[in-house]
């Protein structure tokens, strides 16, 4: 029964540079085309969510993150797809210049411009809180 599935584990990125944060939008081919999040993905069996995060981030980005405290997380569920629980961590620092190998586009944006830009409906409640600063 899809009611009774383990949620799916996610985790994202908080990257902030010189006040600004890093976000990424997702490839019009995606589910959820050109929509804006924090990069990230699914925690694989046996990973810790600072491993997976650091793994995400070096396939997505090229760089190598150090994974700091976990900022929120919460449960969530897009239509009829599973049950998922995503958490946020800031990144403390990284090595490396973001490169994108993922997405349709990745930018850096200061706080209060975070509003402008079409998040994934998971990602509005941080997105709000960053912004605000």
């Amino acid at each position: 029964m899809a009611g009774n599935r383990k949620p799916i584990v996610v985790v994202a990125a908080v990257i902030e540079r010189a006040g600004r944060f890093l976000i990424c939008q997702r490839r019009h081919d995606d589910s959820h085309p050109l929509k804006w999040e924090f990069p990230g993905g699914k925690v694989e069996h046996g990973e810790t969510h600072q491993a997976a995060l650091a793994r995400e981030l070096r396939e997505e980005l090229a760089i190598e993150a150090r994974i700091g405290r976990r900022i929120t997380s919460l449960s969530s569920r897009y239509m009829s797809r599973p049950m998922f629980r995503l958490y946020f961590y800031q990144v403390t620092d990284f090595e490396g210049e973001p490169v994108n190998r993922a997405f349709e586009r990745i930018a850096w944006v200061e706080p209060p411009a975070l509003a402008d830009y079409d998040f994934l409906d998971a990602d509005a409640a941080l997105v709000r809180r960053l912004a605000l600063g």
